[in-house]
């Protein structure tokens, strides 16, 4: 044979060498849940290894990360008063605004932070919206999440990042915060967010469960992956800048899809069920979690993906599994 491809798989350093997928720790966005509160950090159950935090100790524990170069953070609020119109989503003193004025105190232009704009967890009904008469409306959601994205670009988040799939949001938010001379605060719009049963954990952490029916009248059904480019395309075109796609685990063939016809960054969320499946059958001894939790990363990096958001992200860093 004049053709042996093993040949380039012989030793660990010709197998570096040729790797055709490469991970960064600059990839990755590390997730956080805010609560109210001080000297709060408490475990979640269905979530090991992840906590919620207040913001004093969210600082302490975000020291940790740089010091792991891990720079970038996701946060989601928990714990606000919960009402009809999801006004404390937009409150000067939420738990995130204020979270992102003591991150930026502390650590200014070496941590990059990224807040999630959805009313999920500020309403009574747990919808992602406004609702009445049992149905979400799109525009006056829209123009409460425009006003939650400008108080979090306000208190000094770099990056928002609306999670409701709402039509025409990215549009209303980028007018919003452009109209107050914040102009250069970043969208990364979640773009394909799918009606998932992988967010189960998720909704523990955040206190985000609908509390009657579902999502699938606004986030997007997972049998349709030609509705997806539509979707991506129309936030491009409305001026977000990064786009991503939620869940990441199942949904590879579509970050592909996504990467083949953007020139935008492309993120995706490695989402808490995916997350604690591995943890799961890790903890009852059924896998290897190191080369598991490695083997998906390197799926979202090959599929696509220029960043990844994972709670895993800690963990690889502080165990040095790159």
């Amino acid at each position: 044979m004049l053709i042996r491809p093993r040949r380039l798989r012989k030793t660990p350093l010709v197998r570096e060498m040729v790797a055709e997928t490469r991970l960064s720790k600059d990839m990755f966005v590390y997730p956080y849940f805010v609560v109210p509160g001080k000297n709060v950090t408490h475990g979640i159950d269905a979530m090991p290894g992840v906590s919620h935090f207040s913001a004093d100790t969210l600082v302490k524990d975000v020291e940790k990360s740089l010091k792991l170069g891990l720079n970038k953070v996701l946060l989601f609020g928990v714990g606000e008063d919960k009402c009809e119109d999801a006004s404390s989503a937009y409150s000067e003193n939420s738990v995130v605004a204020n979270a992102v004025r003591e991150l930026k105190a502390a650590f200014g232009e070496d941590l990059y932070v990224i807040t999630d704009v959805c009313t999920c967890a500020y309403t009574t009904h747990g919808h992602c919206g406004i609702m009445h008469n049992d149905y979400v409306h799109n525009d006056e959601t829209v123009e409460v999440l425009a006003k939650m994205a400008l108080t979090h670009a306000q208190a000094g988040a770099d990056m928002i990042a609306p999670s409701d799939m709402m039509d025409g949001r990215i549009l209303g938010i980028r007018q919003k915060l452009d109209a107050n001379n914040m102009e250069n605060t970043a969208i990364m719009s979640y773009s394909v967010k799918f009606a998932s049963a992988y967010y189960g954990p998720f909704r523990e952490a955040a206190d985000s469960a609908p509390n009657k029916g579902d999502r699938k009248a606004y986030q997007m059904d997972y049998r349709n992956p030609n509705e997806t480019l539509r979707e991506a395309i129309l936030d491009e075109d409305e001026g977000a800048d990064v786009l991503m796609v939620k869940p990441a685990l199942a949904y590879l063939d579509i970050i592909h899809r996504l990467r083949n016809n953007t020139n935008l960054p492309v993120a995706c969320y490695n989402v808490s069920g995916e997350y604690s499946m591995v943890k799961a059958a890790a903890q009852a001894g059924w896998i290897d979690e190191q080369k598991v939790t490695m083997e998906n990363m390197y799926a979202f990096a090959r599929a696509g993906a220029n960043i990844i958001i994972t709670y895993h992200a800690r963990e690889i860093l502080e165990k040095g599994w790159m």
